[in-house]
């Protein structure tokens, strides 16, 4: 089991600002670059124009004889770059106001944009760690996704087409690469290795509801198992074995469900050697973004009192009852009328496919 820890500092001591990713929407550098330049442009015609405005309260090299557009244009630019030479001076009182209130705002502006990077990296930081501490205050009842490979991503795809936001969903990878992925498609992400528990407690396993485990080795994703129920005693538990023979190391391990991916591939592609309309069928009901789809959802108050199989004439077909935690499947009969508080599982048509 990893160690809790393998320094002195608590968990709220740890800047992990530098670890956490939140989805945000990026620039190019070279409209990161025409951005400032344009900032700095407008700054410098706004400046212009003013002094241009007030010529006549301008004297060059003390002589009062009015300033041309290039004059106007050469002391908005010395001034706003600190310059400053001198030979051109505001001796009105109106003018220097206007200097003061109006011109050196913009200098400021003007300065920014000339250091902008490291004010950049300055103020990214500090955002960065106030936006980390109140997300990890307010989180709750969200989905970790461990590994974000094609299992993972198919996972997240999946949830958000069963309407999970993406600001409930926290996906965790050892690759820098990896989570900036993550965090591009919209969800918060967590640099680590997920065999370590602080690296769990960064993404807030403990007040999750729902854990995803897709990594790609069997002996990672066992002690990813779990570190995760020790810490989430209540969430739910999903995770990928690559061999079934491992399907009950995982599942003594915490899993309340094992998926083998090889083994269910493999059934899947002799069954569409079998039968190509079954396969069809099994592929449908996989992709969840067209034709049927399998989802559990409460009873409508119109279903009320109603046989499962009543439903089959609405276009759904029942394949469980879920009533009290307990899943009563259509092959047994246990189920007669339905009644508040149960739950469906069931085949229809999905709404985004039509």
């Amino acid at each position: 089991m990893p160690p809790h820890s393998t320094s002195g500092d608590s968990f709220d001591d740890v800047d992990i600002s530098r670890i956490v990713r939140f989805p945000e929407r990026r620039l190019g550098p070279m409209r990161s670059i025409a951005v400032r330049i344009g900032i700095a442009v407008t700054a410098l015609v706004i400046t212009t124009i003013i002094v241009y405005s007030e010529q006549a309260c301008y004297q060059d090299r003390g002589e009062m004889t009015g300033l041309s557009w290039i004059d106007a244009f050469y002391y908005a630019t010395v001034s706003l770059s600190t310059t400053g030479y001198g030979d051109i001076s505001p001796v009105c009182e109106s003018a220097r106001l206007v200097n003061a209130l109006i011109i050196t705002p913009l200098r400021f502006v003007f300065l920014i944009v000339l250091v902008g990077t490291t004010i950049e990296v300055l103020t990214q930081r500090t955002r960065q760690q106030i936006r980390t501490r109140r997300w990890r205050s307010h989180v709750k009842d969200h989905t970790v996704i461990i590994g974000y490979g094609v299992k993972g991503r198919s996972a997240a795809q999946g949830l958000l087409d069963a309407g999970v936001l993406k600001s409930d969903i926290v996906v965790i990878a050892d690759s820098r690469a990896i989570v900036d992925e993550a965090a591009r498609d919209g969800f918060v992400g967590v640099i680590g290795d997920a065999r370590r528990e602080e690296v769990l407690l960064d993404a807030a396993i403990d007040r999750a509801s729902r854990i995803v485990i897709a990594t790609n080795e069997d002996d990672t994703t066992i002690l990813v198992t779990l570190t995760a129920r020790r810490i989430a005693p209540q969430a739910v538990i999903v995770a990928a074995a690559r061999e079934s023979q491992n399907a009950n190391i995982l599942r003594q391990s915490g899993a309340n469900t094992v998926i083998p991916t090889a083994e269910s591939a493999g059934r899947l592609m002799s069954l569409s050697l079998l039968s190509s309309t079954a396969g069809e069928i099994m592929e449908d009901l996989l992709d969840s973004g067209r034709g049927l789809e399998v989802t559990e959802r409460d009873i409508s108050r119109d279903e009320l009192g109603l046989a499962p199989s009543a439903l089959d004439a609405q276009g759904q077909i029942v394949l469980a009852v879920v009533r009290k935690g307990v899943a009563h499947r259509f092959d047994t009969d246990t189920i007669g009328r339905l009644e508040a508080g149960d739950r469906l599982v069931v085949i229809r048509q999905n709404p985004a496919g039509r």
